[in-house]
């Protein structure tokens, strides 16, 4: 018996080590469907430019594209829109939100995977990673208050829209396996402070109105399948 699973085992790592003769050893880019520019306005919110730290600029590829605004409705509400698209080392150009805020001092308290309704997407449903984030700060000496945060993010590729960044990777393996390219993707996040009043249920609800107007607007349609 163990010799048999030996053989097995053998004959599964064979395999598996001869897929790399079948990689292409050159793979083409393919560009992103995503569209680097937000617009000024959505429906009643206003937005202007939002800032890239230079820490953020210095820890990503150096042709990695930034394209931020932070949208307000003139009642205190706010909501910050970013998109982030890789250059071509694609392992550095995007990382996860939940690489980058805990190093930002943020508590990630609750991840999970939604479907926002958003008629122009594929399918009528947007799938998106929603973070419930918190942390600490100072807003007077001696005093300590807990912001609670809110984060939505999903991948856009050449073909392919995730929420996963697993999922990304691996339609990255496959794309270099069966079809010789890479996609260049573009990492897209809606987020805003649970503050001015607004409960956790209200700012959810105001994230995912401004994700149905932001979608159209920054999306492109999906390439045809084999043109």
């Amino acid at each position: 018996m163990t010799i048999s699973r030996l053989l097995i085992l053998q004959a599964l790592l064979a395999c598996g080590l001869g897929t790399v003769f079948y990689i292409p050893r050159q793979t083409q880019l393919q560009p992103c469907r995503i569209q680097m520019e937000l617009p000024d306005t959505l429906g009643g919110w206003a937005g202007r430019p939002g800032v890239v730290s230079d820490g953020e600029r210095a820890g990503l590829a150096p042709d990695t594209q930034f394209c931020r605004k932070v949208y307000d409705d003139g009642f205190g509400n706010q909501i910050l829109v970013s998109i982030v698209l890789s250059g071509h080392d694609l392992d550095n150009s995007i990382h996860r939100p939940e690489r980058c805020l805990p190093a930002q001092g943020w508590t990630i308290v609750d991840s999970k995977s939604l479907d926002v309704p958003v008629p122009k997407a594929p399918g009528g449903q947007l799938p998106i990673t929603r973070l419930f984030c918190m942390q600490e700060v100072s807003p007077a000496k001696g005093q300590v208050a807990t912001v609670h945060n809110i984060d939505c993010y999903w991948f856009v590729g050449y073909s392919d829209i995730t929420n996963s960044h697993f999922q990304r990777e691996f339609i990255d393996m496959k794309d270099r396996l069966f079809h010789g390219y890479n996609q260049r993707w573009a990492f897209v996040t809606v987020a805003a402070t649970i503050n001015n009043g607004r409960n956790e249920e209200q700012t959810d609800n105001m994230i995912q109105e401004l994700v149905e107007r932001v979608y159209p607007r920054i999306v492109k349609d999906a390439p045809v399948q084999g043109a």
